[in-house]
């Protein structure tokens, strides 16, 4: 991943007004980790070695059944249940409507609700309870129905 270095002292500047020691930001093509070192933000690793092998492409599934993932908005710890609950909201085979609760989303003491974008079928639940995810990670996928 190639970022313009005005792009890089944007974020960089971000980090040092809000006292972020480090940032891992992750793409389909790339992970880019920054640190600081006091005032001075460095780049640490960008995920790639230079013996690592070039990425080929898998070839594309002749007509995929439709699938939507839902993300999340925040970054934070996503919760599969209610902390004073024991129930899952969601579990993969379940049918959810539009706006159905499908897990939380805990930034601090802030619950967030994660809902599903559509009607559909739960396939797949992409992250573990209490796993820690940045902006725009993949949390649940479900089949359109």
């Amino acid at each position: 991943m190639r970022k313009a270095p005005h792009e890089l002292r944007e974020i960089a500047g971000w980090m040092a007004a809000m006292d972020i020691g480090f940032l891992e930001l992750r793409m389909p093509d790339a992970i880019v980790r920054l640190g600081r070192r006091g005032d001075e933000v460095v780049k640490l690793d960008d995920g790639q070695r230079d013996d690592d092998a070039p990425v080929t492409p898998r070839p594309a599934a002749t007509n995929p059944p439709p699938l939507d993932t839902v993300t999340s908005a925040s970054v934070g710890v996503f919760l599969r249940a209610h902390p004073c609950a024991t129930a899952p909201f969601a579990r993969a085979g379940v049918h959810v409507r539009a706006g159905q609760t499908l897990g939380l989303l805990r930034i601090g003491v802030l619950l967030l609700p994660v809902a599903a974008s559509r009607a559909g079928t739960v396939a797949a639940l992409r992250v573990e309870d209490g796993a820690t995810v940045g902006y725009g990670a993949a949390l649940v996928d479900l089949h359109s129905l």
